[in-house]
């Protein structure tokens, strides 16, 4: 079937090496016999090849469907319209095609199912435009999280600008790619969870009793207090949750310290979203005469 599409015989042939030189799994060599290496770089390039006859397919019963390399999402209207295609999908991948379904990973389920992921992307239904909208899967929140603990760890020690330059990257990464869908409560809790963790960052860096103290003092609390929370026995996670730390690097003060210009990405981003929410029109007509409502900015 490749060599249908790709004429030029040393592209094939490099393909073909591609597909027999083998992978490298915990420092051992393993041949490959069949398929390609999961995220290998000829596993997209192959999926468009092979699976453009399925999309060709697909058209022609008049289903409504949307893939991605070999991540695939067939729409129909019932469970028992979806459990029939899925039958006579999976025997034309089997039969025509030659290839192998994944039986664990395809299934028959609903938009609003929290196992439910495409892209990384989960949905949910709007009740109020009556449709489904994307957004962050859990999962792909909790390896955020993941990431961001790995970068925030009270023994990882590396320059202030550095720590602070990588929790950039991952975050402005993962907001444009998600940026799409609607995610303005997840962005709040991830906001929330970034400052703990930084707050976490910054007691562990201030080291001793005599720094803590000299720090607290500065972000307004009094002599006293301060002195006896800079010899704390509480650990670093509980005092960065308690209000010895919430109340001196509060929100406010927050913007001028150079931990937390990380934040203003996801700041920004909400603020675009207020901006950019649904707009009813009060008088008769308005912009789209008299079907109603301004059409949504997204």
């Amino acid at each position: 079937m490749i060599s249908r599409t790709v004429q030029d015989g040393d592209v094939i042939s490099l393909i073909g090496k591609f597909l027999v030189s083998g992978v490298q799994i915990n420092d051992e060599y393993k041949e490959t016999v069949i398929g390609t290496p999961q995220g290998g770089k000829l596993s997209p390039l192959l999926s468009n090849i092979m699976l453009n006859e399925l999309d060709k397919e697909l058209e022609k019963r008049g289903l409504n469907f949307v893939r991605y390399a070999d991540d695939c999402i067939i729409m129909v209207k019932s469970d028992m319209a979806a459990r029939r295609v899925m039958r006579s999908v999976t025997r034309f991948i089997e039969e025509k095609l030659g290839l192998l379904v994944n039986s664990t990973k395809s299934k028959v389920t609903t938009p609003s199912d929290p196992g439910m992921k495409f892209l990384e992307f989960g949905f949910y239904k709007d009740h109020q435009t009556k449709l489904y909208k994307a957004k962050p899967h859990r999962k792909s929140v909790e390896n955020l999280k993941y990431k961001l603990k790995q970068l925030t760890k009270k023994n990882w020690s590396v320059e202030k600008k550095f720590q602070v330059m990588r929790i950039n990257q991952v975050i402005r990464g993962w907001v444009n790619y998600f940026k799409i869908g609607s995610m303005r409560s997840v962005l709040r809790n991830i906001d929330s969870h970034l400052r703990f963790r930084l707050r976490m960052c910054i007691w562990k860096k201030w080291k001793t009793a005599r720094n803590r103290r000299k720090n607290l003092v500065q972000l307004g609390m009094n002599k006293n207090n301060a002195y006896k929370y800079s010899h704390t026995s509480k650990g670093v996670v509980r005092i960065a949750y308690s209000w010895v730390l919430t109340t001196t690097i509060t929100n406010k003060r927050q913007k001028s310290l150079d931990y937390f210009r990380v934040s203003n990405i996801i700041q920004k981003y909400m603020f675009s979203m207020k901006l950019n929410r649904r707009i009813r029109i009060r008088t008769s007509g308005g912009v789209r005469g008299r079907h109603g409502d301004v059409p949504p900015t997204r």
